[in-house]
């Protein structure tokens, strides 16, 4: 659905892309990640058609960016990082306005109307003045707006960013709810715990270079070893011998009756770790294993890369 070989964008002597390269399919949501200044916005730009490039090609839905730009714009829905509104209008009367420079006839807006409120959850403010909503509503509205023209394709740039817990939830929600509708979407955020929720695949800009690119799945298990939590019903601080000659073993720390056990190799620990554990004479009251974060992954990655 998005192709993107060999990008290039400099501004005067500060080159910002430097050759990146990276896919999306029909229907996926892709995480686009990176620090501040990396790049994001500016790509962000480019493939919406806000800004140049230097080199490289874009498809987009089978459209070469240079040569059918105009038909990219058709079936493409932006929200921008602070999308504005007229705040004497009310929600409705907004979404009506651009519905009219749009030429939908009068039928048509109505229903269409009505459906996006309903998927945004405005439904009930929809009659309030903009300039009387809270930021998540106006995303949320945003959010309406950039789906107007039924896109094939919508690029968030930062959707959720500066909202309190509740509005980024409504708006990761939303955005969730889009799947069943078969949008690719391309999410430009830096709330990674966001992007663990709601993404099939993620890639990671650094420096002006993709770093990373792969399901989120796929980079758990490459890049993150997990941490196996135990908790003993007596003592455990006394039990660091029984692990430590396995050299698939990086590291124990115990406190009290609970250990953390970290390898090397997830592949033995799971076949051997457990038959240790049972010849040991301290009854196991809970075993788990540790879940991996989005964050270390970049964290690694990033500064590896650096």
């Amino acid at each position: 659905m998005i192709d993107v070989k060999n990008l290039k964008k400099s501004y005067k002597d500060q080159e910002v892309l430097k050759d990146i390269n990276f896919k999306i399919s029909k229907g996926e949501i892709y995480g686009f990640l990176g620090q501040n200044g990396a790049g994001k916005s500016t790509t962000m730009n480019i493939l919406t058609g806000l800004i140049k490039y230097n080199s490289g090609d874009i498809t987009i839905a089978g459209f070469d960016m240079k040569k059918e730009y105009k038909k990219i714009i058709n079936i493409i829905g932006y929200l921008p990082e602070n999308p504005k509104f007229y705040p004497y209008m009310t929600g409705r009367e907004y979404l009506k306005f651009i519905c009219e420079i749009k030429g939908l006839d009068k039928l048509e807006t109505s229903k269409k109307i009505d459906k996006l409120l309903e998927l945004v959850k405005l439904n009930k403010a929809s009659k309030r003045k903009i300039g009387g909503y809270s930021r998540g509503m106006r995303q949320r509205l945003g959010i309406a707006v950039s789906l107007i023209n039924d896109p094939k394709i919508l690029f968030l740039d930062e959707p959720s960013s500066a909202l309190d817990p509740e509005g980024r939830k409504d708006v990761v929600k939303i955005i969730e709810s889009l799947k069943s509708l078969k949008i690719t979407i391309f999410l430009s955020t830096h709330i990674l715990s966001d992007v663990e929720r709601i993404c099939d695949r993620i890639g990671i800009l650094n420096e002006g270079n993709i770093v990373l690119e792969d399901s989120l799945e796929r980079l758990k298990n490459k890049y993150i070893l997990p941490v196996y939590d135990i908790e003993f019903s007596n003592n455990c601080e006394d039990l660091n011998n029984n692990f430590n000659k396995y050299d698939w073993i990086e590291k124990i720390k115990t406190n009290n009756k609970k250990m953390s056990i970290y390898v090397k190799n997830r592949f033995k620990a799971d076949r051997k770790l457990l038959n240790i554990i049972s010849n040991i004479e301290n009854t196991v009251l809970s075993y788990k294993i540790r879940k991996s974060k989005l964050e270390e992954i970049f964290l690694q990655v990033v500064n590896n890369n650096e």
